[in-house]
């Protein structure tokens, strides 16, 4: 069992105030082995992808473009993209942006390249 309290209410906003390290996801809630994470980026990461796993990142604050091979999706407030499995893709915020990840429990923060970003053992808020 894990050790997160199940139906309570979870304050995004609240659960970002408490940390200020970018690119390094913080795992707020978990259901049917997916985990909720909020993360906040800035700059650019890498680009990576992920063999077995879809992603989603829904933009809270800022704005945010993923880089894909053939197109940019710009994300702004509000808005989510789902990047598919084996999608190689780069994350890029010109200015601190806020975001919440839903993915399987598997996924690795830097996919298939093992970096000095990658976080093998993700914080639980």
């Amino acid at each position: 069992m894990t050790e997160f309290k199940y139906m309570n209410v979870v304050d995004i906003a609240e659960k970002l105030s408490l940390f200020t390290d970018l690119w390094s996801p913080k795992i707020i809630g978990e259901l049917n082995g997916q985990l909720v994470k909020v993360a906040k980026l800035k700059g650019e990461f890498i680009w990576h992808s992920h063999a077995e796993e879809d992603e989603l990142f829904l933009v809270i604050k800022g704005s945010l473009t993923i880089k894909l091979k053939e197109r940019d999706a710009n994300l702004r407030e509000g808005q989510f993209f789902i990047i598919p499995r084996g999608v190689e893709h780069l994350p890029v915020a010109d200015e601190e942006c806020h975001v919440l990840l839903f993915e399987p429990g598997s996924v690795l923060n830097t996919g298939d390249k093992v970096t000095d970003k990658t976080i093998a053992t993700l914080e639980r808020l």
